[in-house]
């Protein structure tokens, strides 16, 4: 008999706390809790099953790569912006920069991080603000290697959707909640396109 979890295990863990945290801060209606930014943005082009977009230059590397790793066509973009950026053709944001009050964008994915240097700086974790139960439970599957989401032992479990192990752990979780708390946004000193390097510069071989 495969073990259920109780409502504890669902609604009272850490992940479960800082989802609802960032969801009542952000007003996203509801939010994935990811291991890093670079996943969160995957999980989001797998779920869409984006095929070419367009993409600001001016990002971290993980960004190409992550395209090339899902064989998506993409052209780099010269676009400057402000906290984050649209990758065209799409609904899904790079927020990594940016955390403010209320800024969920109705009908978007917007994918926030918590690495180094960012916001709230945990060095390491992300987060997906999505607008649908349904997003939210294909989302919460895939990052968590396509487990149920009644938390049946894996062991119990026969059949999967295709999952991946991007899950955040609950000791980042705990960590992000007490900095959530002490957090104050910034509007005048908004991360700019300019603090990242010209991604056509580079080469990626593959």
């Amino acid at each position: 008999m495969a073990k259920q979890s109780t409502n504890q295990d669902l609604y009272n863990n850490p992940v479960a706390k800082l989802e609802k945290n960032l969801a009542s801060f952000t007003g996203a209606p509801f939010v994935v809790a990811t291991d890093c930014c670079t996943h969160a943005i995957e999980l989001c082009l797998r779920l869409d099953k984006i095929k070419k977009l367009k993409s600001s230059c001016y990002t971290y590397l993980s960004v190409p790569m992550t395209f090339v790793k899902l064989g998506i066509k993409f052209t780099f973009t010269d676009e400057h912006w402000l906290g984050e950026y649209n990758f065209k053709g799409t609904r899904i944001w790079d927020s990594a920069r940016l955390l403010h009050p209320m800024m969920y964008r109705e009908g978007q994915l917007q994918c926030l991080s918590f690495g180094n240097g960012k916001p709230v700086d945990n060095k390491r974790g992300g987060a997906i603000l999505c607008g649908s139960d349904v997003e939210y439970k294909a989302l919460k599957q895939m990052s968590y290697d396509g487990r149920s989401q009644d938390y049946v032992e894996w062991s119990e479990q026969k059949v999967y959707n295709l999952g991946y192990h991007y899950n955040m752990p609950f000791e980042h979780a705990e960590q992000i909640n007490k900095l959530l708390t002490k957090y104050k946004a910034k509007k005048d000193h908004l991360p700019r396109m300019h603090d990242y390097p010209d991604c056509r510069s580079i080469v990626i071989n593959c």
